[in-house]
């Protein structure tokens, strides 16, 4: 009777082992996937970026894979709402949509993590978003330098706000090396720090250039100096932050698809197949380069790469803070 009891519980315990893994041993191969709704969780609001883009690709995609693609906006909890919602669904149809500069800086913004990173896996690179350094128009601000000499004109009364923590952190880094007094305001939501940007209730901003181009469009604020290393042919007037003269501001906007631990190979590298061709489309890279994005699409061993190159520039960020990643 024991082993009877013994042979059921075992039973009992490997069937319920085989429903939490059912996600990853229904569709092994990438001609079976997906085999029903494909989720996208973005860890900012309607309007970032990364929104615009997952929502132009999700239409091609639903069209290519004959199942729906919805996009889903989790903001807030720096990423960790979104990231765990990825995780804890055990689902190879629930993926991060995400910008890199969300995630990579964890370990240096936070003791503990709610997650493990390497449960998070590369499955393809999409864009290099713009990201751009932003200040209201009437504040009288043309370049980073007339910028850094009027913090330094009023130290401590001009604030800031950025929405990601990578930005977050590249800017503190930039004020400590040019020993500028420049007071943080949070934002859960980018969509409110811009519009208090506009009407100069915070005085610079640092996020993807797609979410400030309509207060640009707008003439309520000025884009001052993008990021990223190469100049970008969609915004000629606007200088890096190198050619301003400010390398310590440079930094690469990067967004991709990542999936739970065990994703299968083959279904990674047909999304990334599969995206590369969507977004080799003339009609979407144009909307795409309009909204401030430069279409760069890559391999899952691409994506992994571009990741950990955006992770040790966050460490050397985290060096010229004096922070330290967590352990």
């Amino acid at each position: 009777m024991q082993r009877l009891r013994r042979f059921l519980v075992t039973l009992l315990f490997c069937l319920a082992a085989a429903i939490v893994a059912a996600p990853f041993t229904q569709a092994q191969t990438s001609d079976q996937w997906p085999q029903r709704p494909v989720r996208f969780i973005i860890p900012l609001g309607p309007g970032s970026g990364v929104d615009i883009t997952a929502r132009l690709l999700a239409d091609k995609l639903a069209a290519k894979w004959g199942q729906p693609v919805v996009v889903e906006n989790r903001p807030g909890g720096d990423a960790f709402l979104a990231i765990t919602a990825v995780l804890n669904a055990h689902d190879d149809h629930v993926l991060l949509f995400a910008p890199a500069s969300t995630f990579t800086a964890h370990a240096l913004l936070h003791d503990k993590l709610p997650y493990d990173p390497k449960d998070l896996t590369p499955i393809a690179r999409v864009t290099n978003t713009l990201i751009a350094l932003g200040v209201p128009s009437d504040l009288n601000v043309s370049t980073v330098k007339e910028l850094a000499a009027k913090i330094k004109a009023e130290p401590g009364k001009l604030n800031y706000a950025s929405v990601t923590g990578a930005n977050d952190l590249l800017f503190a880094a930039w004020l400590k090396t040019e020993k500028l007094d420049m007071a943080k305001v949070p934002y859960k939501d980018a969509v409110q720090a811009i519009n208090d940007l506009a009407e100069g209730r915070i005085h610079a901003f640092v996020g993807a250039y797609a979410i400030m181009r309509p207060r640009v469009l707008a003439a309520k604020v000025k884009v001052i100096a993008l990021t990223n290393r190469q100049h970008a042919k969609s915004l000629n007037d606007i200088p890096t932050a190198s050619e301003a003269g400010y390398k310590s501001l440079e930094f690469d906007g990067l967004v991709g698809l990542l999936g739970p631990r065990d994703f299968p190979p083959s279904v990674r590298d047909r999304i990334a197949a599969d995206i590369r061709q969507v977004v080799s489309d003339p009609e979407i890279e144009a909307k795409l380069s309009a909204t401030g994005q430069v279409v760069n699409p890559g391999t899952p061993a691409e994506f992994a790469a571009a990741l950990e190159d955006q992770r040790m520039t966050v460490r050397q960020i985290g060096d010229t803070l004096g922070i330290k990643p967590a352990q």
